[in-house]
């Protein structure tokens, strides 16, 4: 079909012309409604409707863009909105306040010292757990005034403590004291703002350089302290022979009924027995010359406290042997337990660093301690004396568990006349002991016919610095320890009903044993040494070894290591270093 010439130029209103069958009648139905008439020149085309211009069209986009933006805010408003809704549900965020308040005690002050970190953590989380944790008081019930914690701060602590038992610490480091009494002026202005809560004070521990900033601080210590139960003071600069005023007595107006722990380092206290009595815990250290109690002041301090736990000696100058002639024992008494003796049933743990070897072993010979578990004895010169008191104790009762000799000398036979009485022995520290011989570790092997184990029950054994053992003898204690096997050692001709014992940790059928006579036939196994005896049947069988310390003794070597981690679980010693000094 052909379009007219005429179409284009034809007049509204003229008839239509047909396209032919289907859709194109349709087209032409409306075809009148178009303006057809060709432009003339000079003149240009420009529509009428609004939004076929270009203003319009740019309108139009404006607008739409605005209403997007506005919806796209709508969105992150329901998206913020249902983000709150949803952590609102979460169980942390359905917690009462007081449980938080717990979770976050226990968090920052679960540990010995405070996590300040934590703290400061917690608060930044949001402003609902920073309310929290700031009218929780436990939370600032610790103020501490040091070279790196602020005056400011220990106020702060103060006001949001409230009423709750506050542990206060002072500590100033002896590198700071170079300023001209700047130090010490800051000691006082501390105590000045501390000293109106002594009411509510539960531990406090004063540390400074010298003895006149000590008694400075002490001396506004004035008011009672009914909640106080930890005292301790440590002077770093103890060898310095200071002249200062007599002690500030008394301290506290003399009432601390609940004092427990003290804890006295270089600090003169008149060796007032009023402030060391019915105590649980007692550390003494770094008094020298005239300022080293005698042994009559320690057995009083000790006679009024019954229900001591721990004791502590520590750096003192010993005493002069002719004041210890008096403690001696009377003939006609029993030397194991004379009636005027000291009775300590609560006394755990004690601990005797370079003490004086005359006072150490007067005192021992004064006290009875059947409940003692952990003895250490550091630089006590010849300690074999201290043993022998210790064995004296062990005829009673003696649960020791714990023994430390380090730099010290000792018989050899008296050690181990004293290990054969503590069957409960789990841990034995020998650490720069020239007296530890290899026959001393061979004594802790497998025992003869007519002995028995000797600290059956001993995991943990440190050799530190013990050059003169051999490593036959350690190899030997080593292997001796392995658990025991059925097939370790032929069967003798013995009843049926004598059986060898293993450990409890083998399964019944395990412990099965064969008969006698076809033991005799089965081959002897070889992963251990020959060190049990073949009648061993007779003795419980004892722990394995699980911690070695081998630091520091050169003669054994590498491949001796490496053999022991074999057979024990931890095996400790000096690595091996280049020639730069790396691992």
């Amino acid at each position: 079909m052909r379009v007219p010439p005429d179409f284009f130029t034809r007049p509204a209103g003229t008839a239509t012309v047909s396209l032919g069958r289907g859709s194109g009648a349709a087209v032409a139905r409306n075809i009148a409604s178009y303006n057809t008439q060709v432009p003339q020149p000079g003149h240009t085309r420009v529509s009428s409707a609004p939004e076929t211009s270009i203003p319009g069209l740019r309108e139009a986009l404006s607008s739409l863009e605005s209403k997007m933006a506005s919806l796209m805010s709508e969105r992150e408003r329901l998206e913020k909105s249902l983000e709150q809704a949803v952590r609102l549900q979460a169980p942390i965020q359905r917690l009462p306040s007081e449980l938080l308040a717990s979770i976050f005690t226990i968090g920052v002050l679960g540990d010995d010292e405070e996590d300040t970190l934590m703290l400061s953590n917690v608060m930044l989380v949001c402003r609902y757990w920073a309310d929290v944790a700031m009218n929780n008081p436990v939370l600032w019930s610790r103020v501490v005034v040091s070279d790196h914690v602020s005056l400011d701060k220990a106020r702060r602590r103060l006001a949001r403590s409230k009423s709750v038992p506050l542990h206060v610490d002072i500590s100033f480091s002896p590198q700071m004291d170079g300023r001209g009494g700047t130090t010490t002026e800051t000691i006082i202005h501390a105590m000045d703002i501390l000293y109106p809560s002594i009411w509510r004070w539960k531990s406090f521990q004063l540390s400074v350089p010298t003895r006149p900033q000590a008694h400075a601080a002490l001396s506004r210590c004035k008011d009672k302290a009914p909640m106080l139960e930890v005292f301790q003071v440590r002077v770093f600069n103890s060898m310095q022979d200071d002249h200062y005023a007599p002690p500030p007595l008394p301290l506290f107006d003399g009432h601390f009924p609940r004092l427990a722990v003290c804890s006295f380092n270089s600090f003169n206290f008149g060796w007032d027995g009023s402030m060391v009595r019915a105590l649980r815990v007692l550390e003494l250290g770094g008094y020298w010359n005239n300022y080293a109690p005698a042994v009559d002041v320690i057995l009083d301090i000790l006679r009024a406290s019954p229900q001591l736990e721990e004791l502590s000696l520590r750096n003192m100058s010993d005493v002069d042997p002719e004041t210890c002639t008096m403690y001696e024992h009377e003939p006609h008494l029993d030397k194991r337990l004379p009636s005027h003796m000291i009775q300590l049933p609560r006394l755990v743990k004690m601990t005797f660093h370079y003490s004086g070897i005359q006072r150490t072993r007067t005192i021992l010979s004064q006290i009875a301690f059947p409940a003692l578990e952990k003895v250490a004895l550091c630089y006590m010169d010849n300690v074999t004396s201290l043993l022998n008191h210790l064995k004296r104790q062990s005829l009673t009762s003696l649960p020791l568990r714990h023994l430390r000799i380090e730099a010290s000398f000792f018989g050899e036979l008296e050690l181990v006349k004293l290990l054969s009485r503590t069957s409960s022995l789990t841990t034995l520290e020998l650490v720069e002991v020239e007296d530890a011989s290899s026959s001393l570790i061979r004594s802790l092997s497998a025992p003869t016919a007519t002995t028995t184990w000797i600290c059956p029950k001993l995991e943990t054994l440190s050799l530190e610095g013990c050059t003169t053992l051999d490593w036959d003898a350690l190899r030997t204690f080593v292997e001796s320890r392995l658990p025991a096997h059925v097939r370790a050692y032929p069967r003798q001709a013995v009843p049926p009903m004598l059986t060898l014992p293993a450990p409890a940790s083998y399964s019944a059928l395990t412990l099965r044993q064969p008969h006698p006579t076809h033991a005799l036939t089965q081959p002897t196994s070889h992963g251990r040494s020959h060190s049990v005896p073949p009648n061993a049947s007779s003795y419980s069988w004892p722990l394995r070894l699980k911690d070695l310390d081998l630091t520091r003794c050169h003669q054994i070597g590498k491949e001796m290591v490496q053999w022991l981690r074999l057979y024990v679980d931890e095996v400790k010693c000096e690595t091996s270093r280049g020639s730069w000094q790396e691992s």
